[in-house]
């Protein structure tokens, strides 16, 4: 008896508890196929008061998941820059309105239809068009489809979303305000409050992208552990001042990760807390999980099919119908429009400030708790399975999309004229930038990366595109975008020892490999021994500067005959217009 008292009392056994048993049905839901997120939430019903009861630190499983929510919105908020927003900003705006105000309105009939009293069918109403961005941005991510356009306009119209939700939370706190305190103006007192402090968060914000965000980063990249450190505080950090101004940590960490997106480390970032995201997720999934109490459920069941039929099927309809009028294709609609087949943990907090407040009864945020039940655990298979669903419902979803989705095909064209890479180019040393010089010269479209924050600041003030990366980071690589690349380039520094297993260019060839890269990978070696090994790994092409920097030499020795006779330091002598080049290249670099 006192052995298991005090394993109920220590938050450490409970989180050791709750990390193996994620583990083994994480295990079983791979065996089964089954996305990690209903793995995890299974855990969450498993490890909660309505089967073992084995959590009681609530406050500890909260506090890392909300860490974790802020690392997600964080690197999500990385992909996202000023321009982007402002491209994808209307159709964002215009669905997540149109979706909240339909999704109400509809609710509310269905909540009366069902015979739930007016209070009541308002409350559900309103917490039926609140989709879970953690989730969504979590499938999104595993799927690598944030950085897509169906993608980032679902980003979009989520953190729409997240207003209303913000919104709704302040309007009910102010209700409450107002109810002890009698004070009619307690509402707009409330909301204004908020806006101004939220302009001025913005403001701050753009002060800071502006001024700081570059010159910071490139100091702190000098140490990787010290980036990473930065980065999750900087992101925790804007998450606290946000919900403490009255948003909510999801938008915190979101401007967060705004502020670095502009800056050439933030691939390096995203690399490093991917997996500290995905950890600290866990227990996300897990909370959400402890928050459906099975026991409040009753006679719910009917009513909870009505609604969740309508959430899955509804919102996706609603999403598709706005795009489809804003000129997108059907294709982008409907994978747009699936992330939004759920409810979120926020709609469980509104029905629950509404049981606090007195204005809903426990049957209803029963009722609200099996929709949500229902809707995350199908939709997460709905989302992962989104391109095999449109495969089987395309040919009837012809009435969601103009006849000429004018705006998507604009998009496409502004996609089409921006420049993307020819070549990437790992290392920016003697050899790199020579390398570098003579591709430019012959018109190819150049990204480099180097790991030196100092060369990369450098490279970057002449007007080079250049990003801060490591060759051995494998989620590094997979964020880089491959599709258009013909060439990729290692210039980079080795030893005199050879080919070694933690040689960064086998690293980089590896890395490329797992992501079926299709184009030429060209080598640097020193060593002419490593060239047979290299070309096994997979190098298309290894190059051996000294050798070829010699062979090049007698090619131009054996094609210049100089006359004796001849002045070598006049202006049209072979090696004056050898000196040129190399003054050009010195230039350049």
């Amino acid at each position: 008896m006192l052995e298991t008292s005090f394993i109920h009392t220590s938050p450490f056994y409970e989180l050791t508890a709750l990390v193996v048993l994620a583990a083994g049905l994480g295990f079983i839901g791979m065996f089964l196929r089954q996305p990690m997120i209903v793995s995890f939430i299974a855990v969450g019903i498993l490890a909660g008061p309505s089967v073992l009861n084995i959590v009681h630190s609530h406050e500890h499983v909260e506090l890392l998941a909300e860490l974790g929510i802020a690392v997600l919105l964080f690197l999500v908020g990385l992909k996202l820059d000023l321009k982007l927003i402002t491209t994808l900003g209307p159709v964002a705006l215009a669905t997540g309105l149109g979706q909240v105000t339909f999704t109400s309105a509809i609710g509310f009939l269905l909540g009366l239809a069902l015979g739930l009293d007016t209070i009541t069918s308002t409350y559900v109403a309103v917490a039926l068009t609140f989709s879970s961005t953690i989730i969504i941005v979590k499938l999104l991510s595993d799927k690598k489809e944030v950085d897509s356009l169906h993608g980032r306009i679902a980003v979009g119209f989520l953190i729409v979303q997240d207003l209303v939700v913000v919104l709704a939370m302040m309007m009910l706190s102010a209700l409450g305000i107002s109810a002890n305190t009698e004070t009619d103006t307690a509402i707009i007192m409330h909301i204004s409050r908020a806006l101004f402090y939220g302009l001025m968060m913005l403001a701050f914000v753009l002060l800071f992208i502006r001024y700081l965000a570059s010159p910071l980063m490139g100091k702190l990249a000098h140490s990787q552990e010290l980036l990473v450190t930065f980065s999750i505080g900087w992101a925790a950090l804007l998450a606290a001042i946000g919900s403490y101004l009255g948003f909510s940590k999801e938008l915190g960490g979101l401007l967060a990760g705004i502020s670095l997106a502009s800056t050439p480390f933030r691939e390096a970032i995203l690399s490093r807390l991917a997996p500290l995201r995905d950890f600290l997720l866990l227990f996300f999934f897990i909370a959400l999980g402890l928050q459906l109490d099975l026991g409040l459920l009753g006679s719910q069941v009917f009513p909870a099919l009505v609604f969740s039929i309508f959430v899955l099927i509804g919102n996706p309809l609603i999403v598709m119908l706005i795009m489809g009028l804003m000129g997108y294709r059907k294709r982008t609609g409907f994978l747009a429009g699936l992330t939004v087949a759920q409810i979120s943990e926020f709609s469980l907090i509104f029905m629950a400030m509404g049981l606090s407040l007195g204005h809903v009864s426990t049957q209803s945020l029963g009722l609200v708790t099996l929709v949500g039940l229902i809707t995350i655990s199908t939709s997460v298979y709905m989302i992962t399975y989104s391109h095999m669903l449109y495969s089987k419902l395309e040919p009837y979803l012809g009435i969601f999309e103009r006849l000429k989705p004018y705006r998507e095909k604009t998009l496409e064209a502004q996609k089409a004229g921006t420049q993307q890479p020819d070549i990437i180019l790992f290392g920016l040393g003697r050899f790199g930038k020579s390398i570098a010089y003579f591709l430019q010269k012959e018109g190819f479209r150049l990204l480099a990366v180097d790991f030196n924050p100092d060369e990369v600041r450098q490279w970057r003030r002449q007007g080079h595109h250049v990003i801060y990366g490591d060759a051995t980071d494998a989620t590094f690589i997979s964020n880089l975008r491959l599709q258009s690349v013909k060439w990729v380039v290692s210039a980079m520094p080795q030893h005199d020892l050879g080919v070694t297993h933690d040689d960064p260019r086998l690293s980089l060839i590896d890395g490329l490999n797992r992501q079926n890269y299709a184009g030429g990978i060209a080598i640097s070696t020193q060593n002419m021994r490593d060239q047979s090994t290299l070309q096994q790994k997979g190098a298309t092409l290894v190059l051996l500067p000294f050798y070829d920097a010699a062979e090049r030499a007698v090619e131009r020795i054996m094609s210049t005959q100089p006359d004796p006779g001849v002045d070598l330091s006049a202006p049209n002598s072979p090696r004056s217009n050898s000196d040129d080049i190399i003054g050009k290249q010195n230039d350049s670099v």
